[in-house]
């Protein structure tokens, strides 16, 4: 049993490195599952295919569809040249010279509206670096401001976020995306000030020492094949026709999440789920997940139908955005197989009973749990499915048996997800730092401030709050 535990130790080390090389996860998870299955002396071709493929296969056939329709809407936001006015129009409300404050909050908005992570940082860099570039501020801080922004508060903290890091728990915990409400406001209203905060501290401190936006330490590099020179991802965009359009396809998405969720489909009768070819599916399950694919594809519509005359550059926007769509899904799908292998061994679960013989409860296990996973695997959501799909029934009965809320577990559950994912060797602070021409060592340590260390700190400040006075 304990070359097991060394087995999978070693597998979730093999995992980091590679993905931290640059190994595309879709080769390093199932290598690195290789190594756990061989230190268990399980067999290694049936592993592959009876257990590592069907948990691959069943998170495809779950998300697919957001993964799908959020990828497309992303790209048409682009096309339509709408995330740009957007950014614009926001720029402009705050002010050039509040750079940080600017870049953060229109890459919430985008964010919160939909568009998907990595979209939103393709479009979100070049407007960035013009704003720091007019106020001086070191080029080094703006993969962190545009991180606080697209990885921390709007992904998992705020009700109704239409993203998948907000979506997964309510598979399980049968409740919607505005769950725990309250939480995630005050949640959200933390790591956004005290983020925001650390970067304009760390904007005065390094302006103090006489860096500036061209300071050799803030210098771009050439790295992987996002590089395009210094005008970041460019994409050909149409013109919106005024300020306030380019705002619709975002309210579009809140407007029918909400109403779906709290108004329209409690009041339909879904008593056929439980015809027996539904699988047994639950509207509790559903729900979350549903109200917001149908958002964002209304939002998708409302684009389209707006800008019908360029009908031809709106379809090669969904064309790129279906392709867009298939590198995510399955990286985090892989990282899900890799999961399902890790918790079938049979030093798995020792692993599992330690954690519950904590005795911490429901929440603080949850939590940390979801932390945990999140981090070695560098993924809010594979990390998240992970451990759901390991000890989500066992969270729930704990959570039922002690009274806790179940939209409490969901917010906070989510928001975990949102801490430790951002480590050195996730792929999204990797990609991230490709696309804005820095290093690790130019710009890692406001991006894990911001991403890791402030919503850590706020996610244990909120379960003790909870923990104390319940859910709010």
């Amino acid at each position: 049993m304990a070359l097991g535990i060394i087995g999978i130790v070693t597998s979730l080390l093999l995992l980091i490195t590679l993905a931290y090389r640059g190994v595309p996860v879709l080769l390093a998870a199932p290598l690195a599952s290789v190594v756990a299955v061989v230190f268990s002396g399980a067999p290694i071709l049936a592993s592959y295919t009876e257990i590592f493929m069907p948990a691959m296969a069943a998170f495809v056939g779950s998300w697919f569809p957001v993964f799908l329709f959020g990828a497309i809407f992303g790209v048409l936001m682009t096309v339509t040249g709408y995330a740009e006015s957007i950014a614009r129009t926001v720029t402009k409300l705050v002010g050039s010279r509040s750079a940080i404050a600017a870049t953060i909050l229109t890459s919430a908005l985008m964010t919160y509206g939909g568009i998907s992570l990595f979209v939103v940082a393709f479009v979100m860099y070049p407007l960035a670096r013009e704003l720091f570039r007019v106020a001086d501020i070191p080029r080094r801080l703006i993969p962190a401001t545009i991180a606080l922004g697209i990885f921390t508060f709007t992904m998992t903290a705020l009700p109704g976020s239409p993203q998948v890091q907000n979506i997964i728990p309510g598979q399980l915990f049968g409740t919607g995306s505005f769950a725990g409400a309250g939480i995630g406001l005050v949640g959200g209203a933390l790591i956004f000030g005290f983020g925001l905060l650390w970067l304009e501290y760390r904007r005065a401190a390094l302006i103090r020492k006489g860096e500036s936006f061209d300071s050799p330490q803030s210098a771009r590099v050439t790295v992987g094949s996002f590089d395009d020179g210094d005008g970041g991802h460019q994409v050909t965009t149409l013109a919106p026709p005024n300020r306030v359009v380019p705002f619709l396809p975002l309210l579009t998405v809140f407007v029918v999440n909400f109403a779906c969720t709290l108004l329209i489909f409690p009041a339909l009768d879904w008593s056929y789920l439980e015809q027996e070819r539904f699988g047994g599916v639950t509207f509790d399950e559903r729900v979350g997940l549903w109200a917001v694919l149908l958002g964002i594809i209304a939002a998708s519509l409302v684009l389209v139908v707006l800008n019908l005359r360029h009908f031809v550059t709106l379809w090669g926007g969904v064309v790129d955005g279906a392709k867009r769509s298939m590198l995510p899904i399955f990286s985090t799908a892989s990282e899900v197989g890799y999961g399902a292998v890790i918790a079938s061994v049979a030093a798995f679960a020792i692993v599992r009973d330690s954690v519950f013989g904590l005795g911490a409860g429901a929440l603080w296990t949850s939590v940390l749990s979801v932390s945990v996973t999140a981090g070695l695997t560098g993924s809010s959501s594979g990390g998240m499915t992970i451990a759901l799909n390991a000890l989500g029934e066992d969270l729930r009965a704990m959570a039922e048996q002690e009274g806790v809320a179940m939209e409490a577990m969901h917010r906070l559950t989510a928001m975990a997800a949102g801490g430790l994912d951002t480590l050195p060797h996730s792929g999204a602070v990797v990609t991230l730092l490709i696309v804005c021409g820095l290093t690790h060592r130019q710009s890692y340590k406001d991006l894990g401030v911001v991403t890791l260390v402030v919503p850590v700190l706020v996610v244990i400040s909120l379960v003790s709050l909870v923990s104390v006075v319940g859910s709010f």
